[in-house]
Order: C-alpha cells, then structure tokens, then sequence
C-alpha cells in the first residue's frame, strides 16, 4: 500500500477503463512541511520541502549544523525565516505548540523528572507501554527512575514520548546513535510505518546505510549549508 507521501500511479487498460480513485481524505488533511529562508549567524539558508509521509536525512561531519538545523526548524535556536505545517506559520503559533507539532528529538535526550511515568500523562501510559514493548523495553521500565534507565534505554523512551504525542513531524538527532542493531531494527520498522500512515521526518544521522533504509532524500551538511548527499 502506497503512503501519502508516494503515490502510485495506475494506467486504466484501454479495453476496461476505470474511474480514477479519489486521494484518501487523510493525505488531503496531511500537512507539507515548507522552509523558506530559514537561517542563523551560524547556517543557512535553508529551503526545503517534505510531503506526508517522506523522510529526508541528512548526513554530515560532526560540528557542520546537522543538528542546529533541526533545532531551528523546532525554534530551540534564534533564527530567522518561514517554516510552515500546512497553512500554519510557525511565527504565528507560540513556541511550546509549534513544538508539539514540530518535534524535536535530541541525541540526548531530556528528562526533568525523577521517574520515566511523569513523563508520559495517564491519558496516554497504555499506549506508550504498547509502543515500548514494540522497541524491546522491559515494563516494569516505565515505573522506575531515569537515574536507572542506560543510554539506549533512555534514547527508545524519548522516542515513545515523541511518538506517542502524535506529532506530524518529527525531527530526530541520530535516533539510533546509542542502540545495538535489534533495536535500531525496531526503531526502524515503527518509523517505516508511521511514515505510511503520513508522518514527516527529518533525520540527522552518521548512517549512510540508514539514510538509504529509511529516507526518500538524502542530503548532506557541510558548513551550515545542505548538498545532495
């Protein structure tokens, strides 16, 4: 089944000619993320385009902007530029909803309380639990303490919680960096199905293999500025 994102074409046979389907509802409603213009003192400018359901990932030498420029897309750094989801622009939206909309995940990720279960609000633990079982976290993980939880176990939960917000846009900072090759097979497998299902993703990574696995567009960040890879 084709995502939003890639399409397929039919050619009707000339003998028994059939109506043209209609596109889903839910690609209609699916945003594209648009970035015009958008720079820093340090990078830029960017411009680019991703459509429901593509994944770009970028690659690039440590230090070349790769995950600045994720972080301005996010509006974590000063920048300047447009940066729309659909019909909304970012400058017209306040700074922690565009974040939900726009999510950034970072190499290392963030946690600013004591267990791993105030992270996620009862309204959505049942499906955060189905999503951590899916990457291979133990249960008993998401009542415990963060100051127990190893760096990939760490970096599979930050990726539950972004996942489980329903952002349609994800901005992941070398997703797999820490994780032993089962669980990059995990994270994988899920970000291929949401892709399907119309999620946007823009990828830092140091993979090349993983840009060709996961990504439509592979580009590459050489001093504040992104090449075809």
């Amino acid at each position: 089944m084709a995502s939003c994102g890639s399409a397929t074409r039919r050619v009707p046979r000339p003998s028994s000619p059939r109506p043209r389907r209609p596109s889903s509802p839910r690609c209609k409603r699916a945003p594209v993320l648009r970035i015009a213009g958008l720079r820093s003192a340090l990078a830029g400018p960017f411009d680019l385009t991703v459509a429901p359901g593509e994944a770009v990932a970028i690659t690039g030498a440590s230090g070349s902007g790769k995950s600045l420029f994720l972080r301005m897309i996010a509006d974590l750094d000063p920048n300047e530029g447009r940066v729309t989801l659909r019909e909304r622009d970012r400058a017209g939206v306040p700074a922690p909803a565009w974040r939900r909309l726009a999510t950034y995940v970072a190499a290392e990720s963030g946690w600013w309380e004591e267990t791993v279960a105030a992270h996620f609000p009862a309204a959505i633990r049942e499906g955060a639990q189905a999503l951590a079982d899916r990457l291979g976290l133990k249960p008993e993980l998401m009542e415990g303490a963060v100051l127990r939880l190893s760096t990939g176990e760490k970096q599979r939960l930050a990726l539950v919680r972004a996942f489980v917000a329903g952002s349609p846009v994800l901005l992941l900072d070398e997703p797999t960096g820490p994780l032993d090759p089962a669980s990059v097979d995990r994270v994988e497998a899920l970000l291929r199905e949401r892709l399907g299902a119309g999620l946007i993703v823009v990828m830092a990574t140091h993979d090349p293999a993983q840009a060709a696995r996961l990504s439509a567009r592979h580009l590459r960040m050489d001093a504040g500025r992104l090449h075809p890879a």
